[in-house]
């Protein structure tokens, strides 16, 4: 069965924790499964969602990604159970290796592997946040150990996945594989069978959770601008236009403009109405994204939180539109062909 699962993510690095409340309480508010923060270096997001749970909103939460460098995966472990059993809902983190300067000013030298790290990494914190005993020794981390037990809602913890080598690794060591900006040929013909190639034989393929970047067509907006605002660090950095380019698309890091030019052109940043919107994340379920993540922060670096939350919910209020026409198609083509199946059985002559 194809899955429906839409989501949504805060839009900034939190410095006020209050600024994140409306956005929590919007997830019931329009049916959205999660919301998901971000990596912030500003207020950290575990507690900046340890906060939201403190005011009553009790929601199912994720992050994307998270930095390996910042935190031993015992304690990832730890900060993600927490989460859970505060929310007491379901949690899902992604965690990446981070920029190789940032990782060199934390930890004095980059990975020499960051796919074998982040892989080590998310197999033994999801381990040890399902009250499982790790013994590993690998080439980045030695860890003997487990959790006192605790019984929590799901817990998932996977990897943030660009390029070949990390979905292998993320398939045979994550509960979940996130795309950021990946366009759909690269997920269907590229991510998703190297996830599943890494998974082969270990375990089912994790579930594939894809970060999409949108923005609702309305007077006075510009979509290439808003691209700009909310992808152009993305767009200067080598290996997220090394992507880019082996889907198709003609960006070069020394040019996130005319980059973001080609995300509006190409339709990875989605721009347009609502029901166009909804349209084109129903194709991301189609070929097998179990969960889309809009991205709304070129709304809100431009706009504001009431633009953003506006969006979100048009956005949504499209979404619900889209399946209750689906539905209904499918019962009357379920009816048409029961018609046909009666008559064809009722004897003639």
């Amino acid at each position: 069965m194809t899955s429906t699962r839409v989501s949504f993510m805060f839009p900034q690095q939190p410095t006020d924790p209050d600024a994140i409340v409306p956005y929590g309480r919007l997830v019931p508010e329009i049916g959205a499964e999660r919301l998901w923060l971000g990596q912030s270096l500003r207020i950290e997001s575990h507690p900046a969602l340890a906060y939201l749970a403190g005011t009553g909103c009790r929601i199912s939460v994720g992050m994307a990604v998270g930095l390996i460098v910042l935190r031993h995966p015992y304690d990832a472990a730890v900060q993600a159970r927490s989460l859970a059993r505060l929310m007491n809902n379901p949690v899902a983190i992604g965690y990446g290796a981070a920029y190789p300067q940032f990782v060199k000013s934390v930890r004095g030298a980059p990975y020499a592997k960051p796919a074998t790290a982040v892989g080590e990494f998310i197999d033994i914190a999801r381990r040890l946040a399902n009250n499982q005993a790790v013994a590993h020794d690998g080439e980045h981390f030695k860890v003997h150990a487990r959790l006192a037990p605790m019984e929590t809602p799901k817990v998932e913890i996977g990897a943030g996945v660009l390029r070949t080598g990390m979905a292998r690794i993320t398939g045979r060591s994550g509960d979940l594989a996130m795309t950021w900006l990946t366009p759909l040929n690269y997920l269907e013909n590229v991510v998703m069978p190297a996830v599943a190639e890494g998974a082969r034989g270990v375990q089912a393929p994790p579930r594939i959770v894809s970060v999409v970047h949108a923005a609702v067509r309305r007077p006075g907006r510009n979509p290439m601008l808003l691209a700009q605002h909310g992808s152009i660090s993305h767009l200067q950095a080598p290996h997220y236009t090394d992507m880019l380019r082996k889907a198709g698309l003609d960006v070069d890091a020394s040019d996130p403009v005319s980059g973001a030019r080609e995300l509006v052109q190409e339709g990875i940043y989605l721009y347009g109405d609502a029901s166009h919107i909804a349209d084109e994340i129903a194709k991301f379920h189609a070929i097998g994204v179990d969960e889309v993540v809009i991205n709304p922060t070129s709304v809100s670096n431009m706009y504001g939180t009431q633009a953003t939350i506006e969006d979100l919910r048009d956005i949504f209020a499209a979404l619900a539109e889209r399946r209750t026409r689906t539905t209904r198609k499918g019962e009357a083509d379920v009816t048409s062909s029961g018609i046909a199946d009666a008559a064809a059985a009722v004897p003639v002559g």
